[in-house]
């Protein structure tokens, strides 16, 4: 399994590679999701059933669950806070539905790229690119690598998004300082419940 992982890797850095820089690639008008998804998330233009399915199984297990596939449509990003549960369980639904053969509740590798043979494409639900990349990767991929580039200086960052971004990291690193500080404390008050505090 780790032989198969290790040349998916391989595979898709050397597609992403021979594209040259992270310029984003244009998209034909009638592309499907999975290649949308590709070229937006990835910058990915060229690629096959497999290395799709590979690139969206986050734990390896030769299997999409339930999760995969909502992380793989990005409904598990604060994007699509907006989308009901039940939305989203319904398009989960309708992909299983399409490529699960055995009726296990998952697709397998084999499903999927059997399905892919036969035609069988990701729908589109309307929600998006899918983001699942954490918050660093998906800054970097749709307003870094888009508006700014390796040569952009300090004084260049000043878009909202930039903004936003930074003032994250700021506020993450003001949380873990004000942790540290904490856990070199022998006594933290602000634990004690009042009822056990000495008043005065």
């Amino acid at each position: 399994m780790i032989t198969r992982i290790a040349l998916t890797i391989i595979a898709l850095l050397e597609l992403a590679l021979a594209h040259g820089g992270h310029e984003q690639q244009p998209i034909p008008a009638d592309a499907d999701w999975a290649t949308r998804h590709m070229a937006e998330e990835h910058h990915i233009t060229s690629f096959d059933a497999g290395a799709f399915f590979n690139l969206h199984d986050y734990d390896s297990s030769n299997e999409w669950t339930r999760e995969d596939i909502l992380k793989t449509y990005g409904l598990k990003d604060e994007s699509t806070h907006h989308i009901s549960q039940a939305e989203k369980d319904a398009a989960v639904d309708k992909v299983i539905a399409l490529y699960d053969r055995d009726l296990s509740g998952s697709i397998s590798f084999a499903e999927f790229t059997i399905g892919d043979a036969q035609g069988l494409k990701m729908p589109d639900f309307g929600y998006g690119p899918g983001h699942h990349g954490d918050d660093e990767y998906e800054y970097e991929i749709h307003h870094y690598e888009k508006y700014h580039g390796e040569d952009a200086t300090e004084e260049e960052l000043n878009h909202p998004e930039d903004i936003e971004h930074f003032r994250k990291h700021d506020m993450l690193e003001q949380q873990q300082e004000r942790q540290e500080q904490m856990d070199r404390m022998s006594i933290v008050e602000a634990n004690i419940p009042a009822k056990f505090r000495r008043n005065g």
